[in-house]
Parts: structure tokens; sequence; C-alpha cells
């Protein structure tokens, strides 16, 4: 929606919702938040801010974002990819009827500053036959185009600036200036497209710039500390922050990492690699710990962005390796983002993420573990990418860009927002896929979140004040009084099939188990068992909770999956170790009773 609202009527609304705010020690250091009061009615915009490491709406409502990137405004078309071959309102419709809630739109500075100069052409990258609706439209009025249709069927857009210029590699520059391309000229293209949008809560996040980048021994290269130095990537986000948040208060601000951070007693002046830790472009937020970004007063509309690859991207140490979700958190996302999470810093959107599937069972070992994470810590993010011409990651989209590649879908699907079976929107007046949907539901139409400031997912461990009777897998998109194992369903004979695969490498397995529920009745919980065979054992699973007694294995439903409707089918899976032999089980049950094996 549209309607306009002012920083004192935020304000106020958010006072109806914090009760008391605690002193902090530092700039940098979260709010704590006393708990929500009962709010009479929905917002009348929807415009979004934090709270300790949730995004909440005007009313103090936890909000999650689970979107998908479609690139196009940044490269040499300047409009979306897939014009040339498809709809713009179909696919707009597709990607909310999909679940997709945000879109992240990539798009270049260059084509920002030829909008503000009022040079917007009309593309060659646009089929008007299948868009006639299109017919003489700039590059800038296809983006307005957009945004009327998202707000039509209940989307929101975040804008990322991909890259200095109009460029389909324009990526790989490491830096935000380049050529013509000042610094300068990036804090003007921002400035003139936050005033443009400013009364727009369609437009509800700015990445501020994806993916900086380089290694110490690469000039330029992007570096993060607390000076004002050029290539300064935190002092860019800050600086670019506080100049968007004086035009629009009410717009989140996404800083994304860089790629290496210094060991401790290491200065950015080394070019010795071996002396910093290194991650994805984008993916390193190290610096947060000693160099917060500081947004002053508007602090709480900051979001870190890391971005997340699988090895058919790169192959990174850590894919050379057997690896677990454990150990991924362990060592990769933790040090590098996750901790900000952990620490209540600041909210997390993980802005890319994905891939191919089906090609590398590491590949898929490594998303469905990311998937899981960002489920269970209800961590938001948007999934690279819609488009199919990613060369790298393939697209949510086949090649026609009309139909969905289904493996991929169903492996991003469970990662969605869903509430009571339909796709939950982050608009107040309108469902997901419009006002007709019968897939998706608008944001006042879901209860109540918990209270923002507590982490449901929060170990322990992390914060000594933290209940430890909290259940770490509560879904806040449930009723939270609703235990959906209280009375499962009972499951006649022959009522359930089981397909198990096992992947193998060296003494270690990884093994997805898809349950059907072949009944004519929908299951409210579930437990699935089996007994695996000597020499196997459970090491870590995902999608429900797992355990092992002797060879026995059970795992139940998670919060989130725990309704098997007639006919449907829900994903698990595990890792785990072998000596020598991968064989299935032999017989499985589901809620006590055999299912048959496909």
């Amino acid at each position: 929606m549209s309607a306009p609202v002012s920083v004192t009527r935020r304000r106020t609304l958010r006072a109806r919702v914090v009760a008391g705010i605690a002193a902090v020690a530092a700039l940098a250091a979260p709010l704590a938040v006393a708990a929500a009061s009962p709010v009479a009615a929905a917002p009348t915009s929807d415009w979004l801010h934090t709270q300790g490491n949730k995004i909440v709406d005007e009313s103090g409502k936890e909000v999650w974002l689970t979107g998908a990137n479609w690139f196009g405004f940044n490269a040499t078309e300047r409009v979306f990819h897939g014009l040339w071959a498809v709809n713009l309102e179909d696919v707009t419709r597709s990607m909310a009827e999909h679940g997709i809630n945000i879109v992240r739109v990539p798009i270049s500075t260059q084509l920002l500053l030829e909008w503000k100069a009022g040079k917007a052409a009309v593309s060659s990258g646009v089929n008007t036959y299948v868009n006639p609706e299109l017919v003489g439209k700039t590059s800038l009025e296809v983006f307005d185009r957009f945004l009327a249709l998202s707000e039509k069927y209940g989307l929101k857009v975040m804008l990322d600036v991909h890259s200095a210029e109009a460029d389909n590699a324009g990526h790989f520059h490491p830096v935000w200036w380049k050529g013509t391309v000042t610094v300068d000229d990036f804090y003007s293209a921002w400035e003139w497209v936050t005033a443009r949008y400013k009364n727009n809560d369609t437009l509800v996040a700015m990445d501020i710039k994806n993916e900086p980048h380089g290694t110490a021994n690469s000039s330029p290269r992007a570096k993060w500390d607390s000076s004002t130095d050029q290539d300064n990537f935190k002092n860019l986000c800050q600086v670019t922050g506080r100049k968007i948040l004086a035009i629009n208060p009410n717009v989140l601000i996404l800083c994304e990492g860089i790629e290496v951070y210094p060991k401790p007693g290491v200065s950015w002046t080394s070019t010795n690699n071996k002396e910093f830790y290194g991650t994805w472009w984008g993916g390193n937020l190290r610096g947060v710990t000693d160099h917060p970004v500081d947004l002053g007063a508007n602090q709480d509309q900051l979001v870190y962005s890391p971005h997340d690859y699988g090895p058919l991207v790169f192959e990174q140490d850590w894919f050379q390796k057997p690896f677990t979700k454990a150990t991924l958190e362990a060592d990769v996302w933790d040090p590098n983002w996750l901790f900000i999470h952990k620490k209540n810093i600041a909210p997390l959107l993980v802005g890319e993420w994905g891939g191919r599937v089906g090609q590398d069972e590491r590949q898929d070992r490594w998303m469905t573990a990311l998937r899981d994470l960002m489920i269970e810590r209800r961590i938001s993010h948007t999934f690279w990418s819609l488009n199919p011409n990613s060369g790298d990651t393939g697209g949510l989209l086949l090649d026609d860009w009309k139909t969905w590649d289904s493996a991929k879908y169903e492996l991003l699907k469970p990662g969605l927002w869903q509430d009571g079976g339909k796709f939950v929107g982050l608009d107040h007046q309108v469902k997901l896929g419009g006002p007709s949907s019968t897939t998706g539901k608008s944001l006042s139409e879901v209860g109540d979140r918990p209270d923002p400031t507590d982490d449901p997912t929060q170990d322990p461990t992390d914060d000594p004040t933290q209940d430890p009777t909290d259940d770490p897998t509560q879904d806040p998109t449930d009723d939270p009084t609703q235990d959906p194992t209280d009375d499962p369903t009972t499951v006649p004979t022959g009522s359930c099939t089981v397909t198990y695969q096992a992947n193998a490498w060296s003494t270690g397995m990884s093994v997805g188990v898809k349950v059907k529920n072949t009944g004519t009745s929908a299951l409210s919980g579930w437990s699935l068992q089996f007994t695996l065979p000597a020499g196997q054992k459970l090491e870590q699973g995902w999608s429900g909770t797992w355990s092992q007694s002797g060879q026995t294995v059970t795992v139940t439903n998670a919060a989130w999956n725990g309704t098997l409707a007639a006919g449907g089918t829900v994903e698990v899976g595990f890792n785990g170790t072998h000596t020598g032999s991968t064989t299935a089980p032999s017989a499985f049950t589901l809620n006590g009773a055999a299912c048959t094996t496909a």
C-alpha cells in the first residue's frame, strides 16, 4: 500500500507497543524493549523497523521477509530480464502466488543517475507483443509499473545497487565507484531515488551496495573499519544510510559484508592473504563486532545482509571435507555473520543464496542446511534468483520464463512464510496474490507474533537470562499454544509411503526422506520411526526433531510442517556416518503404523 506516514506518527505507533527502553552502553547496541501491548487495529501503512534481531511492523508484530531476486535493471537492458519472453504482470502475479513476499531488484548507479537527469529511455529488452501495456514505456516507467503491480498483488520491493555501471558483468567490480561514477554520484543516486518513492510503502528496503569485495593484495578492494577512507564500506553504508533516512526515516537499510577481514593484530595495510579471514563476496561481517554501523536516531532501521553460496558456485575450503549443518554453523556462519543474530545486535536478511539442485549432493546438503537454519531462527532472505539466465545458479523459473523449477521450488517452499496453509504477505490490506487470492493472506490476517524482543531460537548459552525451557523450534507463525504432537491422527496400515535416498562419501552419508500421506485424512502431528542398519549412525537432521536410541531413529514434525494433508508429502533429511554400507532401513512406521517404501 502507498499511504504515507509521518515520522511523528510512526514514533507514536511504536510508543503503543514499547513500554520502556533500557539504557545502552554503546551507540550500536540493540535496544532492550519491554513486552508489546495489545494492538487494536492493523497499521494503515506497511513500513517496517527492527527490535533486537527481529523485523517488525509499525505495531510491533514480527514479520518474516522471504523473497527472491529478479535482476536486469542492473544490466545493459536496463529492465527486468525475461520481458523479452513473458508478460510483466504474469510474472509478478506468479511470484506472489508462489509465496514470494518481497522482491530484491538489482539496479545500477548509472541507471539511477540517468533517471535523475531525465534521460530514461525505452529499452530494447521489452517484447511489446507480450507486454502491450509497456509500448513506448521508458525503463523508469517500467519500474513504476512493477511497483504498481507489486502493490496490486501484495508484494513488497527492495532496491539493491548492484553495480556502478549498467553492465551485465558490473557486479565483478569490487567497489562502488568506477569510471565516471564517483562516490558523490553514488550518494546522489540514492538520495534521488529515496525522495522519489518516499511515500510509497511498496518499496520498503534499500540494500546499499551489492557484494563489496576484494582480497588483501588486490586494488581497489573494500575494507571495514572506522575510518572515513573511500574504500571503507562500513563508512559508506553508514553515510548512505543516514542520507536515505534523512529523506525517508521509515525504510529499512541493508548493509552487506565484505570479502576478507584481518586476523587479530593484522592491519589493513597487509597484502598477505593468509593474514585475513576470507569468505563469500558480501559475506564477511566480522567487522561489526568492533566497528558497527551507526545510523544514529534511526538505528532501528538497520539490517545486516550477508550472502552465502554452495560448492557449485565456488569450492570453498569448507566444502572440501565432510560437513554438516552444525559444522557450517560453527565454522562459517557463526564467525562471519550469524553472531549478529545470536547476540541480538540486529536482524539478518540473507540477500543471496541458492543455486542448482540435483547435480551435486554437497550443494543440496548445503542449501538444505542454510534453509533450515533460516527457518529455525526466522532469518529473512531473498533467494537467488528468479532468472533462469543466472549462469552459475540457474533460476526458480525454467528457460521459458513461465514454468517453475519444481525441484528447486520444493526445496525453497518450506522457507517461505506460511500460516494456516497460506503464504503470508507484508501488506496489511492486500492478500499475497491479490484480493481474490486463495493461496495467500495479508499481514493483518496473521495473529500477533510473540514478543519480538524474545528470540525463540536463542541458545540459552548465548544469553544467560534466556529461559532454557523456551522451545527453540517454535514457529512464531503458528499458534504458540498449539502442540501438533499432542493428538497425532492415527494412520491406518498402508496409508503412507516413504522414499529414502542416501548419498555417501568416505565414512559419511547424507539422506533425504520423503513421506507421503496416502490416506484420506490429514495428519495433525506426525512421527516417523525406522531402524538404521548396523554400522550407521545419525549425526544431525533437519526439518524435524531427530533422535536415535540404539539403531532406532525417530523424527517428529517441526512446528511449521506438523500438518500433513491427505495426498501431501513432507521432506526431511539427516547427515550421518557409516562403516562401509548405506543400505536403507527395511521398514518405516508413521505414528505407529507401517508404511510402504517407494
